[in-house]
């Protein structure tokens, strides 16, 4: 049976690094990055790229299923979130911004993770893996909040874990910007197929990583 792999999140030095983990495992998978405002383009090319507008709750379906048609079905997923900063003090942000950034970095995640979810209940089975990275900048006052708010929904997927059909992993970053590393480390814990490991945090670490 073919491994369907969807890596979604925030165009960001560990969704690149996931992505080209994920090329050593299959021959194509899917990834969607939410639109930053740039016309950077993830360049690893066994990846099929799809189109996700984060504030739309039909573009999140519409997603799934341009996934689920390219791949045959959707084993796993992994959620990649790590905010851009704005760099500007909140006297200094206009209200589109602060708009845009709520649609796309908390309401966005709210409405993908449940159409995953209702297709791994359906399937009764699929791993969903959710990794923090960094803020960019801690003195910025969206990229934390977002950051935050991906966090709490985690949690709170992480505590209702057990009772679903499926396997729920949170990762947790390095302090130091081993985003390879830290790639490598997540889809180890995800092959592990270990039911200890549903409904954790997983942090990384060097002796983390090796010891295990």
């Amino acid at each position: 049976m073919t491994r369907g792999i969807l890596i979604a999140g925030n165009n960001s030095p560990l969704l690149t690094a996931l992505a080209i983990e994920a090329a050593k495992r299959v021959d194509h998978f899917a990834a969607a990055l939410i639109p930053d405002g740039s016309d950077r383009l993830l360049s690893v090319s066994s990846a099929e790229a799809l189109n996700w507008n984060p504030g739309s709750p039909i573009a999140a379906k519409t997603l799934v299923m341009a996934a689920e048609n390219r791949l045959g079905q959707i084993n796993e997923t992994i959620l990649v979130c790590a905010p851009p900063a704005s760099c500007k003090e909140e006297g200094r942000l206009n209200y589109s911004e602060i708009e845009s950034f709520v649609q796309d970095q908390i309401k966005g995640w709210f409405f993908l993770i449940k159409e995953i979810i209702e297709g791994f209940r359906a399937r009764k089975t699929g791993v969903l893996s959710l990794a923090l990275s960094h803020a960019n900048n801690k003195k910025d006052l969206l990229a934390p909040s977002g950051l935050a708010s991906f966090q709490a929904l985690a949690q709170g997927l992480l505590t209702l874990a057990p009772s679903e059909p499926f396997q729920t992993l949170g990762f947790t970053p390095p302090e130091t910007g081993d985003d390879a590393g830290f790639a490598a480390f997540i889809f180890k814990v995800m092959e592990e197929d270990n039911k200890k490991n549903n409904g954790r945090w997983h942090k990384f670490g060097r002796l983390t990583f090796f010891g295990r």
